[in-house]
């Protein structure tokens, strides 16, 4: 039996099991993509999925990431509110910076470990002189995910004020994020140069994470079903239209990189489509069973996120040294052999986790926040999602996991109080206090 869990108020099960579904689809969909054979010219990597003529198709409904960050803007005005309910006496740059701490710890503690591992892993390949093209094509793979740090990060940190900017101009704060979407999105495509898009990471998520607020807030719930139907309809008719009448393209995940404003209109679809679903989910996560699966899963969701594309590189090395366990990329026994490989990368990831779910689990006292200031978080901030962007548009490299790595270590430190500056800056605050309780 699992044993009955005390549930946070405004905490909302249905979008944990949104939010770990979301998880375990990314999870699969990369092995999908990870098509690997070995022929007279040595290892050749493929991303078998994208091949499927069916593909583009059904890419609108793998691409599932405009649901996490939706789910993520509501687990933010949660947090917030709830921040802000505890500590009413505290100035909104206090708890801002005690939110953006909390925030960033939980997404660099479990990254700070796989950034190691990368550093480690690339620089033995390259003291071992592995071959060059067969380590790029792997790190490529397997760094790629993390565009989602820089990404999840900026949108967790901005929140307190985009949520204060909600409350105020709802409709004036949605539509200013989308235009501005937009209008990265066409001068990248006015001038052909796809760095004028790396803005997006910032504005396209942002948007979709302020569909989030707007679920909090009840506007979906306040749908009745042939209303939410007809969003459904309209978001996705006016995002295959775009798609057909612009420069982006069929296939979603493409137009994830870097994101592109199609992805808010998944978002306004899948918010849908979360409400349209809100009641036989709720029926399932009153279930122990469901709700234990969900809290187990829960607790470890970055690792399972920052680690299963080196697990699954980790089960295709051994195809590799077993060559007879290694079938042609598509065929109807390399579809069928998913199933349990998908089993042993989830069992290697659990596994795994074992051993690093305490990383998931920021310190209890934020109260160190206040010491530390809200210029020390936002500086923490920008450190964290510096190697990530570097990754994300110049791909994963030695220089670029080492660069991650100081980034994310120099921000732990910061909010730890550890830091130079974050010393200066507590030994100011405390000489205030002791002034002004003299």
């Amino acid at each position: 039996m699992v044993p009955q869990r005390d549930i946070p108020a405004g905490r909302d099960l249905t979008l944990d099991l949104v939010r770990v579904a979301c998880v375990l689809l990314v999870v699969l969909v990369h092995l999908l993509l990870a098509g690997v054979s070995l022929n007279d010219e040595g290892i050749e990597l493929e991303k078998t999925l994208e091949l499927q003529s069916w593909f583009n198709v059904v890419s609108f409904i793998f691409q599932i990431m405009p649901a996490f960050f939706l789910v993520g803007g509501f687990a933010a005005m949660t947090g917030w509110d709830s921040l802000v309910a505890r500590r009413p006496q505290a100035s909104f740059a206090d708890n801002a910076s005690a939110f953006v701490r909390t925030r960033v710890i939980r997404l660099a503690r479990p990254a700070v470990a796989v950034l190691a591992f990368f550093v480690l892993a690339l620089g033995a390949a390259a003291l071992l002189g592995a071959p060059a093209d067969l380590v790029d094509g792997v790190a490529v793979g397997v760094g790629s995910p993390l565009w989602f740090l820089a990404a999840y990060t900026i949108a967790q940190a901005l929140a307190p004020w985009l949520i204060l900017a909600h409350r105020s101009r709802p409709v004036l704060t949605l539509v200013t994020l989308i235009a501005i979407a937009a209008a990265f999105d066409a001068l990248r495509w006015l001038t052909g140069n796809d760095y004028l898009g790396v803005p997006n990471v910032a504005f396209v998520w942002l948007s979709i994470h302020q569909l989030g607020f707007w679920y909090r807030d009840g506007w979906f719930a306040n749908k009745r079903a042939w209303q939410l139907l007809a969003i459904v309809a309209a978001a996705y008719t006016a995002c295959i239209g775009l798609v057909w009448a612009g420069p982006y393209s069929w296939n979603m995940l493409e137009n994830q990189f870097p994101a592109t404003v199609p992805l808010v209109l998944l978002g306004v679809a899948q918010g849908a489509l979360l409400a349209l679903a809100k009641r036989p989910l709720t029926a399932l996560m009153r279930t122990r069973w469901a709700q234990g699966a969900v809290f187990l899963t829960g607790t470890r969701l970055m690792t399972i996120y920052l680690w299963h594309l080196p697990v699954i590189m980790a089960v295709v090395g051994v195809q590799l040294l077993m060559p007879q366990w290694l079938s042609d990329p598509g065929s109807a026994r390399w579809w069928l052999e998913r199933i349990p490989i998908y089993a042993v990368v989830l069992g290697a990831v659990y596994l795994l986790s074992l051993a690093l779910v305490r990383l998931e689990s920021p310190p209890a006292d934020a109260a160190q926040s206040r010491i530390l200031g809200l210029p020390v978080a936002l500086l923490s901030v920008l450190a964290f999602i510096t190697g990530p962007m570097l990754i994300m548009v110049f791909d994963l490299s030695l220089v670029n996991a080492a660069i991650a790595l100081i980034g994310c270590v120099i921000a732990l430190l910061l909010l730890s109080g550890r830091a130079p500056g974050a010393r200066r800056q507590r030994r100011r605050r405390d000489a205030a206090t002791a002034r002004e309780t003299a």
